[in-house]
């Protein structure tokens, strides 16, 4: 007897795929789109036929099919927000011969008038849970978790995941990787999903303060321990800190003596103010930062091994965006919609041409260069769409068309300017390493940093 598999396969099909009450897309094993149905493109207003064969991040917005076709993990009733609607999403890696090949992924809901009394419950709720997380903004000091860290690489990803492992322990961390690239966020994060959660989250800037104040800053001091002195004393960052995480930013700008104070609290729990006659124990969790080769530091004696041992139980390294290209275009947008709703102005997309020279920047500053060029552009474009004119000479530079109105001496500058500044990065500022690099000599790199302000 023919089984209904058999005989009746294309009106099963159609019955469930594409039933009004289901929005579903399948994708390939690389997340393009291999079949989405007529419900999906009527919620999504999008075509059905020019929406096959795109990458679905070009479709679906915050989508994770492609992440799940990529992991081979499936995501069952995720929230996502869709065209300004908050929706439940599953998505199921599909498998052939052992294989991940692609992944199915369905967002359901019965019908419109449901829908609608849900998706304002579930805005009713985020509502209060961003109420609650303001006020404990407020009082812990961290203000970032790990959904705020926009990725869709592999390798951020992986970090992620490293982190749920770690932050729920009281280990040390060290955070290590170029300037801009979101090590302070990761810090937030690790707080954030710790037991210390509840608890002060107090950072330290290591570079930014004054050395014969970093003393007072981290330990504090009694009244009358100096001059000036203010009455009653004033706390340090450490006992701010007592029962949460301290962040050490940039700890190899620290001074030797302060790292000396540093070590003795780290190995007895006790911390010593200024003018004070007894040491008061704290419990702090380290979390430390930096962009400095610690182990050449270490060989110099501007830095201590002890102390280094100490601050690196376990240590991870944040990737650069040129590192993680496939990550440029969904940060752009998310930075997009950043800096308009700060500026109020209205900008909703980038020309092709940008995208393509977004990509073949190296990025020396990171993302905080990206969100500072797009911030530029925002204010300087007269359109809707940012086009390759409206970006810093420095990016316009790597697009592979040409610029009109440009001298080929400019155009040479431009590049002999991006040579420099990711020769200098790569040597950590070490200006006899970078002009070795560049084939130069010393004297004639300080001329060319002096020439283009760098």
């Amino acid at each position: 007897m023919e089984s209904i598999r058999d005989s009746h396969k294309q009106d099963v099909f159609d019955t469930f795929f594409e039933n009004g009450n289901f929005c579903i897309v399948v994708v390939d094993h690389e997340g393009f789109v291999s079949y989405i149905n007529e419900s999906y493109c009527s919620f999504l207003n999008v075509d059905k036929h020019e929406a096959i064969g795109k990458h679905v991040t070009e479709v679906i917005e915050n989508t994770r099919m492609h992440l799940v076709a990529e992991t081979g993990k499936e995501e069952m009733a995720d929230l996502q927000y869709i065209r300004g609607n908050y929706m439940i999403a599953n998505r199921i890696p599909l498998r052939s011969d052992g294989k991940v090949v692609g992944a199915f992924g369905m967002v359901l809901f019965r019908d419109t008038e449901e829908w609608l009394k849900m998706n304002s419950h579930i805005r009713d709720l985020l509502l209060e849970l961003k109420a609650y997380r303001s006020q404990r903004r407020e009082q812990t000091g961290a203000t970032y978790a790990l959904h705020h860290i926009i990725s869709q690489s592999q390798e951020v990803e992986r970090l992620k995941d490293k982190i749920k492992q770690v932050a729920p322990s009281d280990v040390s961390v060290l955070l290590r990787g170029e300037s801009g690239t979101g090590k302070e966020l990761f810090a937030h994060s690790i707080h954030h999903l710790s037991e210390r959660s509840n608890k002060p989250f107090v950072k330290v800037n290591c570079a930014a303060i004054p050395e014969d104040l970093l003393e007072s800053e981290l330990f504090g001091y009694q009244e009358g321990a100096f001059t000036g002195a203010k009455k009653g004393g004033k706390p340090g960052k450490f006992q701010l800190a007592d029962g949460g995480t301290l962040f050490l930013d940039e700890i190899g700008d620290m001074p030797l003596h302060a790292q000396v104070k540093i070590l003795r609290v780290l190995q007895e729990g006790e911390v010593e103010a200024i003018g004070a006659t007894h040491p008061q124990k704290v419990n702090v969790r380290i979390i430390a930062s930096t962009h400095q080769p610690l182990e050449q530091l270490i060989q110099d004696q501007r830095f201590r091994e002890d102390l280094f041992y100490r601050i690196n139980v376990v240590q991870f390294h944040v990737p650069a965006l040129r590192e993680r290209k496939e990550d440029i275009e969904v940060l752009a947008r998310s930075l997009l919609h950043k800096v308009t709703d700060k500026i109020g102005k209205r900008v909703e997309d980038f020309d092709p041409a940008v995208q393509e020279a977004f990509k073949r920047y190296s990025w020396p500053g990171n993302v905080r260069e990206l969100e500072n060029a797009i911030e530029s552009a925002v204010h300087l474009t007269r359109s809707e769409s940012i086009g390759l004119d409206d970006l810093p000479s420095s990016i316009r530079a790597t697009s592979s068309g040409y610029t009109a109105g440009r001298t080929l001496k400019e155009s040479l500058e431009e590049a002999e300017k991006q040579a420099i500044q990711e020769a200098m990065v790569h040597a950590e500022g070490d200006k006899v390493k970078a002009a070795g690099t560049l084939g130069i000599g010393k004297s004639s790199l300080y001329e060319k940093v002096k020439k283009y302000g760098l």
